[in-house]
């Protein structure tokens, strides 16, 4: 008897779940939809149905009313900020306008290799390294590395050359964040703040590459290209200049010689080019200008222009003012108070040359950078007490009159490059 009330018990549960199975069933096929059954009994037992795989249509109604909702359009992205990787080098003497460009240039989300030369004394070089280790944000953001293997460097021969690949290469090595390359001299100041330069290469198209040039040669073909040098900085710990040997040498055929300014700002797909050297012609061209005169002003310039891709990519400019005679001597001018108004309407973001604390840098700090004598250039990332002592927003960019001026310039080169006007001709 108790079997049979117990039969009963679970009689109507059966029922129950045979009527809904022949349901579920029934509509299956009355619809002709197999798979659409299937994702009602997942639904129904709460099975996810991304777990089975479904032949729904894009006509199927959602499953989940959040897919009803429309979200709003998503507003345009604004390019990552870019980041520079900086070369500041100096000489015997230069430990303090070293220092003072550097603390004009300096930004936390920047790379910064600074080299005295073997010329300078040993007393200086150890200086500049206690001064790096010492300082508490440098120390505490990491940015700041100096080349304590220091190199022999002289102008006019391929030294120069040599000292910035190495640099490049540890910045290569160092960071993987970077998108521009800079190489500055100890004698070279800013004329707009970092965030100004920032703000203007923030749109840019990263594989742009700054540099100078012309084929142009002139003179240079005669007093520079055909003599043969040899530089005792190669091999002597004591700088001298270079000396000639004969006889004079012929120019090239398989390469266009090209001239242009010593200073640059390279893209870094440029500069894994040159250092990498998975083509041959960096390397070629490197052994060929070891024997030029005043190479750190062509070997660039060379390279970039007969690689027909990277030609593309060069615009006509150093983005510096600097002063030359006419014609031009192996040095520039120094600049002085009496060229302000010319440094400023030039919109370049960067002069060259300056004496040590010349009244000049004075006013530029005053007028252009809103720096203060031994402080940071101020910037959006600056917080703490004195300003800039710490880190604040990293991701804001407080671009000043200096951006406006600096746009312009670039806007402008970047347009006539694009029109092939003034490239690699």
């Amino acid at each position: 008897m108790g079997s049979i009330n117990m039969e009963k018990k679970w009689l109507f549960p059966l029922c129950l779940c045979s009527a809904v199975f022949i349901y579920l069933l029934a509509s299956s096929f009355t619809n002709n939809a197999f798979g659409s059954s299937i994702t009602t009994i997942n639904s129904f037992f709460f099975l996810p149905s991304s777990h089975v795989t479904t032949n729904q249509t894009s006509s199927s109604a959602p499953i989940f009313v959040e897919t009803k909702v429309v979200p709003p359009a998503p507003s345009p992205s604004l390019p990552a900020i870019p980041r520079f990787a900086y070369l500041i080098s100096g000489s015997k003497g230069d430990l303090e306008k070293l220092w003072r460009t550097l603390f004009a240039l300096y930004h936390p989300l920047n790379h910064y290799v600074v080299h005295l030369d073997l010329e300078s004394p040993l007393e200086e070089r150890l200086e500049l390294a206690s001064r790096i280790e010492k300082h508490p944000l440098f120390a505490k953001i990491g940015n700041v590395f100096m080349n304590q293997k220091a190199n022999m460097v002289t102008y006019r021969g391929p030294t120069m050359v040599s000292n910035t690949l190495h640099a490049c290469a540890i910045l290569l090595k160092r960071s993987k964040d970077w998108d521009w390359f800079i190489n500055l001299s100890a004698s070279d100041y800013p004329l707009v703040t970092q965030d100004d330069l920032l703000f203007t290469f923030r749109h840019l198209d990263r594989n742009l590459n700054f540099i100078e040039h012309t084929s142009n040669l002139g003179w240079k073909l005669d007093k520079r290209a055909m003599p043969l040098i040899v530089d005792p900085g190669l091999y002597m710990s004591n700088k001298s200049d270079i000396f000639l040997a004969n006889p004079k040498r012929a120019l090239p055929t398989a390469f266009k010689l090209f001239t242009g300014s010593a200073w640059m700002v390279l893209s870094r797909s440029f500069v894994e080019y040159v250092v990498w050297g998975w083509d041959n012609l960096p390397r070629t061209l490197l052994m060929y200008y070891a024997n030029f005169v005043s190479s750190p002003e062509g070997y660039f310039q060379t390279v970039i222009c007969n690689e027909p891709d990277l030609a593309k990519t060069a615009v006509n400019t150093d983005l510096h003012y600097i002063s030359w005679d006419n014609p031009p001597k192996q040095h520039p001018h120094i600049l002085s108070i009496n060229d302000t108004h010319s440094m400023i309407a030039s919109n370049a973001a960067f002069a060259r040359k300056f004496h040590q604390d010349d009244p000049v840098l004075d006013l530029i700090d005053k007028d252009l950078l809103h720096r203060e004598a031994g402080r940071f250039t101020p910037g959006a990332w600056c917080s703490g007490t004195p300003t800039c002592s710490e880190v604040g927003n990293l991701n804001g960019i407080g671009p000043g009159p200096g951006a406006l001026r600096l746009r312009a310039l670039v806007t402008r080169l970047v347009l006539m490059a694009k029109l092939g006007g003034d490239q690699c001709k």
